[in-house]
């Protein structure tokens, strides 16, 4: 990322707005007058030939007749028009272009975009949008877009790919006081896009906590690459989560991978806070701008009313947060600061009868002692108190510890008294909220940070033996025969050569050969049909189980290859694979895609119904740690089923954590081969005894 091309076009010290007219309502007209109403320190040139001046600014027929340095220049002109303006800003020597302009690829116009960028570029220049209403910056008194004013000033900074609900989020900043430095909208990102803004604000010193509208990456890759290594936190609010792909998928993976599910997994591995609506977006932005993260469990409620306190319980559970009752000597000093008929357990009820003074002891005290780790205040308000009052009283005594490394989240119900009360909180510096349970959810953001950040840097788990050459044996025999279906056989060779067990199995291609088989690899055995034309061989009744003798395999044989020839006619079968059969194992499924957005992805869920009926899976973007591969086998609902549960012992979770990270080694080795694939199922035997891949499955990238 080039920093001083950024600063110019995010932090300019003198801008161009091309496109700029006299006439009120022209977009031209609201960015030069933005620019005057923001108070903005820098140099300003309007581009209009037709007119002598602006606003009381000085025209220029074009950008090349100014004369002077220009970091940014804001297009406003009609889009047929930008490609030549873009031309005469680099022979100008602007750093950046921020196009306001619509008209591009988002009306089907993508060679016009791509040109556009590709002359910027071979000038030095970078390119926001097309398509954007600007960039918005109170730290720098600047408002370069058609947004109506700076947003309520904040220590948060936010990417939108909306440009419409940007300005909504605009004038909503002043409604619930939670403000923002730098509103920036990216719009096409034909070029700079949501990966260089993650860069360009963790090194902003006036952004506490990076917040992103996102419809879509175009390189999720990367964005999980710069926000893995980001020092501020990110919180992410997604839309368009519905599934994509599933329709034309060939596998059981790409019939169950999802935007929803892979962009989660995603963003925990990007160490990204994820948002559940616009709202909880502010909300999570506001605490995480202004508080560190949550290190441990240890979470105590303060309340002056049971019911707040039994809201803030509830919500507690619901968001991850697991309560405890204080320790005796916490209980027995904040009994001190109550009635007999208070409460000093979690939550600690101070009773109606709470002031500023016991507020201020308690808080004062919680917050200083070791086992507390995050506070939540919750106040009701009464006629005998004063909420302005009690929020001065919370900041005192968190001032008054000294203590910096816990979290505080406060929560005030009641009217206009206690609104003015919350907004003087954040102001100086303490996130509060209308309900008990918006504060507890953002307590969580605190919390799931602290969690995700410890994981997000763990190195990619790498396994030195993988045989890529065998592979790509394997596979360039496969492309030779006009085939991106591999056999089980071939899909269980590239298995094998990342160092997954597979089952043995053998290829038949009449009746003797394949009793000979069986009797070679042991009875019992499975049978099971070999067709590139036929994925799923059970339904086309290509598969029989438990065959023990010489006659079983006749009569498997000969059943197997009528069902095969009944659901498919020209099917092109290879034969008959004869294999051993694994001892019964609890049945899980490992499966990839190759994400459009974020390239190879492993999924992982319990086979049979579990992935058919219920879709219990998880999903992982990869390359990934051995630790997060772990966390696979707990993020799915039937884990307790793997954990060993009813007197059923553990399974070896131990073993199947090492197949995901070596499945997930393969799919990145041969990314530019393998388009889907399963191991389904995988039977996994208790713990210490391993597992075996029974069936697999792979569809090549076509070329």
């Amino acid at each position: 990322m080039d920093i001083d091309t950024l600063n110019g076009l995010f932090k300019p010290k003198s801008v161009a707005v091309i496109g700029a007219s006299s006439t009120v309502g022209k977009i031209g007209h609201t960015v030069v007058l933005n620019l005057t109403e923001s108070k903005y320190e820098g140099n300003v040139y309007p581009i209009n030939p037709k007119a002598d001046e602006i606003l009381g600014f000085k025209c220029y027929p074009t950008i090349q007749d100014v004369k002077k340095p220009i970091d940014l220049a804001i297009i406003t002109i009609p889009a047929k028009f930008v490609s030549d303006t873009i031309d005469e800003c680099g022979k100008a020597g602007v750093k950046g272009v921020a196009i306001i302009t619509s008209g591009f690829a988002e009306v089907g116009l993508v060679d016009l975009e791509k040109e556009i960028v590709e002359k910027a570029h071979s000038y030095g220049m970078r390119v926001l949008g097309p398509n954007i209403v600007g960039i918005l910056s109170n730290s720098d008194k600047f408002n370069g877009s058609f947004a109506p004013f700076l947003p309520f000033n904040g220590k948060g900074s936010l990417v939108s790919q909306s440009g419409a609900l940007l300005i909504g989020i605009d004038a909503a900043t002043y409604m619930r006081g939670i403000g923002f430095d730098k509103l920036i909208s990216i719009g096409n990102m034909s070029d700079v896009n949501f990966a260089d803004t993650i860069e360009f604000l963790d090194n902003d010193p006036n952004t506490s906590c990076i917040s992103l509208y996102i419809e879509g990456f175009k390189d999720g890759r990367r964005v999980i690459d710069v926000s893995r290594k980001a020092k501020k936190p990110i919180v992410a609010l997604k839309s368009g989560v519905s599934a994509h792909g599933a329709a034309a998928a060939a596998s059981h993976t790409g019939s169950l991978a999802g935007a929803a599910k892979v962009y989660k997994s995603a963003f925990a591995q990007a160490g990204i806070i994820q948002a559940e609506d616009l709202d909880n977006l502010f909300d999570r932005t506001l605490a995480l701008s202004l508080q560190p993260p949550l290190k441990n469990d240890n979470v105590l409620i303060i309340t002056n009313g049971g019911g707040v306190g039994v809201l803030g319980t509830d919500a507690a559970e619901k968001y991850g947060i697991p309560l405890k009752f204080a320790p005796e000597d916490v209980q027995e000093e904040l009994k001190k600061h109550m009635p007999e008929f208070g409460s000093a357990k979690n939550p600690v009820d101070l009773t109606g009868m709470a002031g500023n003074e016991w507020y201020f002891e308690t808080v004062n005290f919680s917050i200083s002692h070791k086992w507390v780790q995050g506070l939540v205040v919750l106040y009701c308000e009464t006629a005998m108190t004063d909420p302005m009052g009690i929020a001065q009283a919370i900041k005192e005594a968190v001032v008054k510890s000294g203590i910096k490394d816990k979290p505080v989240a406060v929560s005030f119900v009641g009217g206009e008294r206690s609104e003015k009360a919350m907004h003087w909180l954040v102001e100086n510096g303490i996130p509060a909220y209308q309900a008990p349970d918006i504060a507890l959810n953002a307590m969580a953001a605190l919390r799931e940070y602290a969690i995700i950040r410890e994981s997000a840097n763990d190195e990619p788990f790498t396994y030195a033996k993988a045989d890529k050459k065998l592979a790509m044996e394997v596979i360039n025999k496969a492309r030779s025969e006009n085939r991106n279906a591999l056999t089980e056989i071939e899909a269980k060779e590239i298995f094998s050569a990342y160092g997954m067990p597979v089952t043995k199995v053998k290829l038949s291609t009449s009746e003797e050969e394949a009793v000979k088989f069986a009797e070679e690899i042991g009875f019992p055995v499975v049978m099971k049909i070999v067709s590139p034309d036929i994925l799923h061989k059970s339904d086309a009744g290509g598969v029989k189980v438990n065959i023990t003798d010489e006659k079983g395999v006749r009569e498997a044989y000969k059943e197997i290859m009528k069902n095969a020839k009944a659901y498919k006619a020209d099917a092109n079968i290879h034969g008959i694979v004869i294999q051993e059969m694994a001892p019964w194992g609890t049945e899980v499924i490992l499966g990839s895609v190759n994400d459009p957005t974020f390239g190879p992805t492993l999924m992982f869920g319990l086979g049979g119904i579990f992935v058919e009926v219920m879709k219990d899976v998880t999903f992982k973007v990869a390359p990934f740690s051995a630790k997060q591969a772990e966390s696979m086998l707990t993020e799915i609902k039937a884990a307790p089923i793997l954990a060993g549960t009813r007197g059923e012992k553990p399974r070896d979770r131990k073993m199947l954590a090492n197949t995901i990270c070596l499945y997930a080694n393969m799919i990145v080795d041969l990314k530019d081969e393998i388009s889907e694939s399963d191991a389904n199922p995988v039977l996994v035997y208790e713990e210490g005894s391993g597992l075996k891949v029974a069936d697999a499955r792979i569809i090549l990238k076509k070329k």
